[in-house]
This record gives structure tokens, C-alpha cells and sequence, in this order.
């Protein structure tokens, strides 16, 4: 049965329980004791992504459904899930979707006041000029006011450009834990142009935040491709397109991440209150390229102009990072028999919630992915995970920092983290193994339920449905 009624003008659609409801209890191999419930049942992909994805108070799920990994473009709904009874809502229909976008995903909660973000492709997007990593911006919606489209971050491609206006494409965007800033990634549209005119290395993603603006929306001259929006952005890192071997330079940042829900304790006993930690591409003295674990310390305003040049870039240079951004890095690996950041699975680095932890994926000496930490002054890194097989995704924090939540072999796992337990270290399986690993597995704000996707074959095709098990 389908459901069809009016809210605010706009159509929502919920699918009923009795037909979508919970699936019989699965029992995990490890100990028969977890119990994990199949939440979803659509013939639809039901996309965790990585993202922050329980309501504040941990009764919805939120998620997109692309119909495929990287389809985007034609994805048309953002939508949650009652973790009571299985009752789907969408939150968001774009009213005119084509297979070119504008497209929409990645959909991130603020767990203060519920709000969702997730990007959103341009609303001119044309066959000819379709949703790319460079035309895409972010954007949010309440659910209780489901429709009802406000926009992040501003974005300007007319000279003359617009400080607090980037240029280009933002991509998943989290919430800072006060809900005043977001973070995202960053791809410049006039330098990828200018690179796919000249063939010059100039569209090098990098890192981005933006702020809530006490004076209201940042307001950006009418254009086609341009849009106003409610926060004050600005690029944080600085990127080169060929870094000097055994130096700091990056060529690229990404999968960058909050650190500590309220920053984190310097040295000295100072707080720094914002930061982000990200992953960046480094050469080695001999020329090799890998990746490195950094952060950048954030200023408290975005506004003012650093040394580097104009906040809001010129039209062949990037956006310049504000003054008062320490960019550092963390890890330094080269030496080791497998050096760097592990990029398969592809992951998000994580902070643990007060901060003094940072989690990444790297090779131990036997090849063989596992999970490590760092500290956000740097410093020595720790190995925490020692499996027998690589792990599968990323790994995410227990809201208490106490353990770590990552798939391996198949089975969705936990390990303890706390480092001076006498368990550090020490692993228990929640789930059964499956041929097709879990993906996505994220940590209930109260910490008493896991969900994560599984792929579950359908008829001629196989769907990304969301699972919860109890830890």
C-alpha cells in the first residue's frame, strides 16, 4: 500500500510498514546473541554514504537513493526512515529531475536541530552542461518542513568574484556540532575549465568551510550558474598542482572531518575550537606520491584576507584560505615498508568526540589494512586493529570515543579503542559474514544502535538496503 497526502503544499510520499515493515531477526554467527533487523525493503537503494545519518533523537535514518554509487546526477529524493516501524518519508523531491540533474546526495543530519544537508547539482544543469564535481553546491531542509529548500554555501563564476562566494563544487557537507559551520570539499569550476583549455594541472580539490552570517544571506549578482546562500565559505587549504618531494605541500585534500565536537586541547592548555582533519597528497624525497594524514586550525571568522591572495580567488587562481589557518601535517610515513594513508576502501578520516584521536586506514607490514590513530598535535602513530584481513570501510567512533565501528571480513565489527584498556584492541563481530560486505556502518547518537547497508539481491537487480543491529 502507498500512501499519498499533502503537507505544505507538497506532496510526501510514505510507504506503509505493513508492506515495508521489519524482516525477521537475523542471528550473528559470532555469538548468536546480536539480533539484526532488516529496515528497508523498496526495490530502491537506500544510501547511507558515510554521512551523519540519525535524527538528534535517533528515531529517523536519513538517506538518498542514487541507483547507483556515483549516480548522482539523476538521483531526485532525499529521504528518511522510522527505525520504529520502517515508515518511509521523503524530504525532498526535485520537481523537474533529468539524467543530466541537477541531482542530489550525501545527506548529513545536525544533530542539533535536525536539519538535513546534502548537495545539490545547479538548478540550470543541461544536457550540455550537466551535475559535475564543479557544479554543485549545498543545501538543507527541515524535515518537519519537508520541500523547503535553503542554501549553504554561495557561489559566484562572474567577474568580479564575490568574497564568502566560492567558484566551483561543494560536496559533503557536515555540520559542525553547534550547527553554526559546515565543512566540505571543494572543486573549482573556472580552474577545471581552464585545465580542460590548456592541460595545465590546476583542478586540484581541496578543503572548505562555511560559516552562518550574523547579517543574513550572502547575496551574489544574478547568473545562470550562480547562487546566494545563507553562509560565508571559504577554501581552508592550500593545494599545489606538483608539491616539492619531502616536503609539506599537498596536491589534493580530502575526506576531511570534524575534529572533537568541540575542537581540541593544545599543548599549552589552550582550546583550539575548530579544525578539520583531512587526508593530503605529499611527495616523497625520491618523487613517489602518497597520502598523509593533516589538519588545518581554523580561525574564528572567515572574512578576512590571508597572505596567499583573495578570499575569493581570481580568475586563474583558486580561493585563497583566510588569515589565522594553520594548515599541518600529522603523519609522516614515508619510511614505513607500506607508507601512507591506505585509499582502498576509500574512507573519511574520524575524531573521536573530544577530540584527541584522529582514525585512519593504513597497511601494516603485511599488507593488510588496519586501522590507526593519531593524535591532532601529531606525533606518534598507534595501531589499534591487527585482523588477518583488510578492513572494508570506514571506521567511525562510539559517541563515548571508546570504540571503533568499521566492517572486515564481511561482518560488521567493533573494537575497543581506549588506550590505555588492557582490551585495546580487542574485536567483536556484530553480524554475520556476507559475500557482499556491509557498507556505511554509522553509531546511534545514544550508542545503543548500529545501521549500515547491505546489498540484497532483487529480482534482476540488487538494492542497497539499511540494516541496524545492536551493539
Amino acid at each position: 500500500m502507498i500512501i499519498f497526502w499533502s503537507a505544505t503544499s507538497a506532496a510526501l510520499v510514505r510507504w506503509s510498514a505493513t508492506v515495508f515493515g521489519w524482516a525477521a531477526s537475523v542471528p550473528s554467527a559470532a555469538t548468536n546473541s546480536f539480533m539484526e533487523k532488516q529496515l528497508t525493503f523498496a526495490a530502491a537503494n537506500h544510501d547511507l554514504d558515510n554521512g551523519e545519518n540519525f535524527s538528534p533523537d535517533d528515531h529517523w535514518l536519513a538517506f538518498d537513493m542514487r541507483v547507483g554509487d556515483t549516480a548522482i546526477a539523476g538521483n531526485a529524493v532525499i529521504a528518511r526512515v522510522s527505525l520504529a516501524n520502517g515508515e518511509m518519508v521523503e524530504v525532498y523531491r526535485e520537481p523537474s529531475p533529468q539524467a543530466w540533474g541537477p541531482g542530489l546526495g550525501a545527506s548529513c543530519v545536525d544533530v542539533g536541530t535536525g536539519r538535513l544537508a546534502f548537495l545539490r547539482g545547479l538548478s540550470g544543469a543541461t544536457a550540455a552542461r550537466p551535475y559535475a564535481i564543479s557544479r554543485r553546491t549545498g543545501v538543507w531542509v527541515d524535515p518537519e518542513k519537508p520541500n523547503r529548500l535553503h542554501f549553504l554555501d554561495a557561489r559566484n563564476v562572474i567577474a568580479p568574484f564575490t568574497p564568502g562566494a566560492l567558484r566551483g563544487g561543494t560536496h559533503r557537507h557536515e555540520w559542525s556540532a553547534d550547527g553554526e559551520w559546515v565543512g566540505f570539499t571543494y572543486n573549482d569550476a573556472l580552474l577545471a575549465e581552464q585545465e580542460a583549455r590548456t592541460g595545465e594541472r590546476v583542478d586540484l580539490r581541496t578543503v572548505g568551510v562555511a560559516a552562518r552570517r550574523a547579517t543574513g544571506p550572502l547575496v551574489v549578482p544574478p547568473g545562470p550558474e550562480n547562487v546566494s546562500g545563507e553562509m560565508f565559505a571559504a577554501v581552508v587549504v592550500r593545494v599545489v598542482p606538483a608539491p616539492r618531494p619531502g616536503s609539506d605541500e599537498i596536491s589534493r585534500a580530502f575526506e576531511d572531518a570534524w575534529v572533537g565536537r568541540n575542537g581540541y586541547q593544545r599543548a599549552d592548555g589552550t582550546r583550539q575550537v575548530r579544525a578539520r582533519a583531512f587526508l593530503g597528497n605529499v611527495r616523497a624525497p625520491d618523487g613517489r606520491e602518497f597520502t598523509e594524514v593533516f589538519v588545518v586550525d581554523l580561525p574564528s571568522r572567515l572574512d578576512e584576507p590571508g597572505d596567499d591572495g583573495p578570499l575569493e580567488g581570481t580568475s586563474s587562481t583558486m580561493p585563497a584560505p583566510p588569515r589565522g589557518t594553520v594548515q599541518r601535517r600529522l603523519t609522516f610515513t614515508a619510511d614505513r615498508k607500506y607508507p601512507g594513508v591506505a585509499l582502498e576502501p576509500r574512507h573519511w578520516v574520524r575524531s573521536s568526540a573530544d577530540g584527541t584521536r584522529i582514525v585512519f586506514l593504513a597497511k601494516d607490514d603485511d599488507g593488510i589494512v588496519q586501522a590507526f590513530l593519531v593524535g591532532p598535535a601529531g606525533g606518534a602513530i598507534r595501531q589499534v586493529t591487527r585482523h588477518a584481513s583488510s578492513i572494508q570501510s570506514c571506521a567511525r567512533w562510539s559517541p563515548d570515543g571508546g570504540q571503533l565501528l568499521y566492517v572486515c571480513g564481511g561482518v560488521v565489527t567493533i573494537c575497543d579503542a581506549r588506550p590505555d584498556a588492557a582490551t585495546f584492541g580487542r574485536t567483536r563481530a556484530l553480524t554475520a559474514p556476507t559475500a557482499a560486505a556491509p557498507e556505511c556502518p554509522v553509531w546511534s547518537h545514544d550508542g545503543r544502535t548500529i545501521a549500515f547497508n547491505r546489498r540484497i539481491p532483487q529480482g534482476a537487480s540488487t538494492w542497497k538496503q539499511i540494516f541496524v543491529v545492536t551493539p
